[in-house]
């Protein structure tokens, strides 16, 4: 099996250069340039925002994020939640996964008028895009995910 690849650009002369993601980090170098390439954080599980993280952690964020609004209480988010631990491997390295506690979260859950959970919030880079509001299926929300990034 050939192993997972992730799509750089480079900084220097904005060539796409694919890595494989077992190769990140080790000093890989531009296929047009030479040039040293800077590679993201590969972040292979979803990250907890708070209100007070959301601007660093989502809107200030470069590339793509999937943030998942959800409470304790409800019991759909449960399912959609082994569902973003799963795309964040899945897509580690293309975009970030983020979720958010709104009960213990009010104003974030606020500001982007969260009425029914489970509530996916998609933004690139920074801002609010789109949203999927309510249970679906792994597939449903890999279909979803796809077609904005």
């Amino acid at each position: 099996m050939k192993p997972e690849a992730i799509t750089i650009e480079c900084d220097g002369c904005g060539t796409r250069n694919s890595i494989q993601k077992n190769r990140t980090g080790k000093g890989s170098s531009c296929i047009q340039c030479g040039g040293s390439l800077q590679f993201p954080t590969l972040l292979d599980y979803p990250v907890m925002v708070t209100d007070q993280s959301f601007k660093e952690e989502v809107l200030a964020h470069q590339g793509p994020v999937l943030v998942d609004c959800w409470a304790e209480w409800c019991a759909p988010c449960s399912a959609a939640s082994r569902i973003m631990e799963q795309l964040a491997k899945t897509y580690a390295g293309r975009i970030k996964i983020a979720k958010l506690n709104v009960d213990q979260n009010p104003e974030t859950a606020s500001d982007y008028g969260i009425l029914s959970l489970p509530t996916l919030l998609f933004f690139n880079p920074g801002e609010k895009t789109d949203v999927l509001a309510g249970e679906a299926t792994e597939t449903e929300i890999i279909g979803w995910l796809d077609a904005r990034i």
